[in-house]
């Protein structure tokens, strides 16, 4: 179950950015190649343990399109992706996100009141940022049905199911001593 996920991370590569220590996955970060076999294998396992009895699947932008794609394309579920560039629409939202290593605005629209929504990413680490999404869906008065994160690390995915949101990950991980750790 999951045999090409967990391979790969433990082949992913771990650079230093200052005192973090950042695993370079194609789920989370594209490179070196995303494979077809592994977005399927993905996919089809959030179907498998999410709640889809939804309106639309929400991701952000960028690690996440791929993910939320395939499952758009499982069960013609519309898309909304959370960007990081302003449009300026009607209704928009802005996010304003924090995560370990960075502070940034993203910004969302097509979520309105009643929608039930299915939130998937590729990585949890901090919990900025799914906090942040989270927060936003809420305002807009749409229910969120489920989350879904292809991989956590840290302890940002602990704080998201201790706040009582529903939260599905499909590995855990760590980085010790340069390597990718499965939990």
């Amino acid at each position: 179950m999951l045999d090409r996920l967990k391979e790969s991370l433990l082949n992913a590569p771990v650079i230093k950015r200052g005192e973090y220590s950042y695993f370079i996955h194609p789920i989370t970060d594209g490179v070196p190649e995303l494979r077809s076999d592994l977005i399927r294998e993905v996919s089809a396992y959030i179907l498998k343990i999410a709640n889809v009895d939804v309106d639309k699947i929400v991701t952000i932008e960028a690690m996440g399109i791929h993910i939320g794609t395939a499952l758009s394309l499982s069960t013609d579920i519309p898309l909304v992706i959370i960007r990081k560039k302003k449009y300026d629409l009607p209704g928009e939202i802005v996010i304003n996100q924090s995560t370990g290593y960075s502070k940034d605005k993203l910004y969302m629209n097509g979520i309105h009141r009643g929608d039930k929504v299915l939130i998937v990413d590729d990585v949890i680490s901090t919990g900025g940022t799914m906090l942040a999404t989270i927060k936003a869906i809420e305002k807009t008065g749409a229910a969120i049905k489920d989350i879904a994160a292809v991989i956590s690390r840290g302890n940002g995915a602990q704080k998201i199911k201790e706040m009582g949101y529903p939260l599905k990950v499909l590995v855990r991980v760590e980085v010790s001593e340069g390597k990718v750790v499965l939990c």
